[in-house]
């Protein structure tokens, strides 16, 4: 199955047709949505690639994002901004997402997870809105590659160790002297950048805002959970270092989660404001992974797909918002519901699903990723519950002023929504709320 997924990506890259391609990708999606072997052991495909339930539902979520990106980036096709260009953009980044979450030997996957950052910076550039693209793309680019190169001086130390880079056969780091701390420490920080935990968070919220819809969409969607899923596939080979340092990470991303939100509460950009909830999410997901229980693990991989769905829906609606009223700014974008009231219920759905209502899948990720960090330590429960508080607050924040108030004079008529636009918000609420009706199925992955 892996394989012929493979082969359609690489055929959608030579045929470049907008509808055939969008077509495709909903397909696939179905396809190997409905190709679910439900075995949690590797199933091998040879090419060093394999699958697991947690490579599964990273790649459908990939396969989903990627689609939604398409639907949702017709303007690019209608104004004709080398609509053929950007589509090869976005099977290109496909394809590498692809390759990272199947492969099985550790230098590939180095080699494909540093391999998605070009057609993303290439997204950025090409298709950004305002001049300081140049800027975001740069800090993207370095913060990555100077977390990004120990991490590859790690992993020929373990092929020097060991004899082998492949994922189960790499022997494990003993002890927790100087040299193991300094080890664990090149080897994680990569994932923690990607992620990204709070003081290497600044390249996020720049990336975001100068991004097109699709940037947004598939950096918030899939590309943020390249951290998670490199942080799950890492730390068992660092049991002692990693019980001996988890108490670094959980402090800096719960007390970092904190002094974000309370900076989402003096945001006017919309998605400046759900990009820095991406980063309070995020410390939450990195808390409850290196705590490294059960608990923690699955808590973490439902919230990566909730948060996934739910991020990528409110970009989608901030853009909507941007190509009709021409501002993100929550200043000239407000009292929305007088002359957009249908997409008023799109922004309240997806803003509950944000601050982790029920029935999302976000909730049950949460109460998971709590009953973790809370076992570990029970001082944690302070920071937590005031994380969970302004996390509500910054939703409500962002809803009720761009909803409600007094709407800009300038604006006197607006289109409430288009038919394509309503399916694509439809189609990132209904996964998000469904899939707590199969939660034993997104449970047990890990």
């Amino acid at each position: 199955m892996l394989k012929f997924v493979l082969s359609c990506v690489v055929l959608m890259l030579l045929v470049g047709d907008w509808w055939a391609v969008q077509s495709s990708l909903f397909i696939i999606s179905f396809l190997f949505g409905v190709a679910c072997h439900h075995d949690f052991n590797f199933y091998m495909s040879g090419w060093c690639l394999g699958v697991d339930s947690l490579s599964y539902i990273l790649i459908l979520l990939s396969f989903w994002i990627t689609t939604l990106v398409v639907c949702s980036s017709q303007k690019i096709l209608k104004e004709n901004n080398f609509p053929g260009l950007f589509l090869l953009v976005n099977v290109a980044l496909l394809f590498f997402l692809l390759l990272t979450f199947s492969s099985t030997d550790y230098l590939l996957f180095y080699i494909s997870f540093e391999s998605s950052l070009i057609p993303t910076l290439i997204l950025i550039l090409g298709w950004g809105y305002q001049p300081e693209r140049l800027q975001a793309g740069i800090y993207m680019l370095f913060y990555t590659l100077f977390a990004s190169l120990p991490l590859l001086v790690s992993l020929i130390s373990f092929y020097k160790e060991g004899g082998s880079l492949t994922l189960g056969l790499t022997e494990s780091v003993e002890g927790s002297g100087f040299v193991s701390c300094v080890w664990y420490l090149v080897t994680v920080f990569a994932f923690i950048v990607k992620l990204p935990m709070f003081l290497v968070h600044l390249w996020l919220p720049k990336a975001h805002v100068e991004a097109p819809v699709a940037g947004s969409m598939i950096l918030a969607g899939v590309l943020l959970k390249l951290g998670g899923y490199g942080l799950i596939r890492v730390l068992p080979l660092f049991g002692e270092v990693n019980k001996n340092l988890s108490w670094v990470w959980v402090s800096v991303s719960l007390v970092g989660g904190v002094i974000v939100s309370l900076m989402c509460l003096r945001q006017v950009d919309i998605k400046a404001l759900i990009a820095y909830s991406s980063v309070a999410h995020m410390g939450l997901v990195l808390s409850g992974l290196v705590v490294f229980g059960w608990w923690g693990l699955n808590g973490a991989v439902v919230v990566m797909i909730g948060h996934g769905l739910c991020s990528s829906g409110l970009f989608c609606l901030a853009n909507m918002v941007y190509e009709r009223v021409g501002s993100r700014s929550l200043l000239i974008s407000k009292g929305l519901m007088n002359f957009m009231p249908s997409m008023a219920l799109w922004w309240f759905l997806l803003s509950a699903g944000n601050m982790a209502a029920p029935p999302t899948l976000n909730l049950l990720g949460e109460i998971s990723l709590i009953v973790s960090v809370v076992c570990w330590s029970k001082i944690s429960m302070v920071v937590i519950s005031l994380l969970s508080f302004f996390s509500a607050a910054y939703t409500l924040y962002m809803f009720s002023l761009s909803q409600h108030g007094k709407y800009y004079s300038a604006l006197f008529s607006c289109c409430s929504g288009k038919v394509r636009e309503y399916l694509v918000l439809m189609l990132h609420w209904l996964p998000l709320n469904a899939l707590i009706l199969k939660s034993s199925g997104v449970m047990y992955l890990v």
